[in-house]
């Protein structure tokens, strides 16, 4: 079980949003802030990188074509070159800009929206994918939010439920192409309202490298996920921790949790 840190980043900012508030029908986007910080994304992975913590994620959360999605890129570009090969890097994520990433120092690629067409996992969109980065070097995000009592993968910054259940059978088909797995529970991420339980104890059964994020908001919530994952997930904390004006301590955490 590792910590794994974040910095997600919106209109070129580092930010902690809710995530479920994202809606681009609406001219602002619909976002709802929980922290905007006056420091910049290679601050952070300077301190990620003093830290000793890898595998860390910098997520961009501006739609893909768009100018704030192009202030995004500097920022993280910025906290790449900060930390070369320390940290992922994921949104709007393509095999035509993948490579743009990597060279800029990812260590991995995240990727969710462009795998699917019409709410479907595309086969052919896997394997291009994973030929163009190499499984070694891709991360798949499973982000997911309930309906009907299970769990479905949702894409367009958590915006589009697909038809994939989250389920054993969907990480065996999808190992085979990818290093890693990521998983924000959407529908309570940037809460702090508690952890998902139930997501925990069915992720925490399963023979893969998973990040789990969302709804930690007290020490004890990483407790949990250590109890109900089995000690097999890793976590991320967000909104919750000091350094994005929580109140989790992010000397606390390191000091029990460090990669």
């Amino acid at each position: 079980m590792r910590f794994r840190p974040c910095i997600d980043i919106h209109n070129g900012l580092v930010k902690q949003i809710v995530g479920g508030s994202v809606n681009d029908r609406e001219k602002d986007g619909g976002v709802v802030d929980n922290f905007v910080s006056d420091k910049g994304a290679g601050y952070f992975a300077r301190l990620y990188k003093k830290a000793g913590l890898t595998g860390g994620h910098v997520i961009l959360l501006n739609k893909s074509g768009t100018p704030e999605y192009e202030a995004d890129k500097r920022a993280a570009f910025e906290a790449l070159a900060a930390y070369p090969n320390g940290l992922q890097a994921g949104g709007g994520i393509t095999p035509e800009n993948a490579d743009e990433f990597l060279e800029r120092g990812a260590s991995h690629v995240i990727v969710t929206s462009y795998l699917f067409e019409d709410g479907e996992l595309s086969r052919e969109r896997l394997v291009k994918l994973r030929d163009a980065v190499s499984k070694e070097r891709l991360v798949i995000d499973l982000s997911c939010r309930e309906k009907d009592e299970s769990y479905y993968v949702v894409t367009d910054r958590w915006q589009r439920f697909t038809k994939e259940k989250v389920s054993e059978e969907l990480f065996a088909r999808l190992s085979e192409y990818c290093d890693e797995f990521l998983i924000h529970a959407a529908d309570i991420e940037g809460k702090k309202a508690g952890v998902d339980e139930r997501l925990i104890g069915a992720l925490g059964g399963l023979p893969y490298t998973i990040t789990y994020a969302g709804g930690i908001a007290k020490l004890s919530d990483i407790e949990l996920i250590k109890n109900a994952g089995r000690g097999r997930l890793d976590f991320t904390v967000g909104s919750a921790l000091d350094l994005f004006g929580g109140a989790v301590s992010f000397e606390e955490v390191l000091a029990c949790y460090r990669s």
